[in-house]
C-alpha cells in the first residue's frame, strides 16, 4: 500500500471533523440564538461534499488494508460524529502505517 492512501483519508479525516465541528457551533447559533441560518447553509454544504469525499477515501483505505466490513462502517461512520474522526483517524494510522510499502517492520515480543 502506498503512503499517499494513508495520506488522503489523514487529510480528509480532519478536514472532516473540523467542518462538522464548524456545523455544530453554526447550528447552535441558528437554533439557540436565532442567527447565521445563511452561514449554516454554506457550512453544511460544504461538509456535505467534504463528507462524500471522505467517504470515498475511507473505503480506499479500507480495501487496500483488507478490514472487515464492520471495521470499514465505523470508519466511515466516524466522520458523523464530533470528535470521534480524531480519534478514529489517530487508530487508523497506528494500525496502518506498517502495512505500507518501505516502512520499517516492529518486532513484537
Amino acid at each position: 500500500m502506498k503512503r499517499s492512501v494513508l495520506t488522503r483519508y489523514r487529510a480528509m479525516a480532519y478536514l472532516t471533523a473540523v467542518m462538522l465541528l464548524i456545523l455544530c457551533a453554526c447550528m447552535v447559533a441558528k437554533y439557540g440564538f436565532d442567527t447565521g441560518a445563511g452561514l449554516t447553509l454554506v457550512v453544511s454544504q460544504i461538509h456535505g461534499v467534504l463528507f462524500m469525499v471522505y467517504l470515498v477515501f475511507a473505503f480506499d483505505l479500507s480495501s487496500k488494508a483488507k478490514w472487515s466490513f464492520g471495521k470499514m462502517i465505523w470508519v466511515m461512520v466516524s466522520g458523523t460524529i464530533p470528535l470521534a474522526a480524531f480519534f478514529v483517524e489517530h487508530k487508523v494510522r497506528a494500525e496502518v502505517e506498517p502495512l505500507i510499502e518501505g516502512s520499517p517492520v516492529t518486532a513484537t515480543a
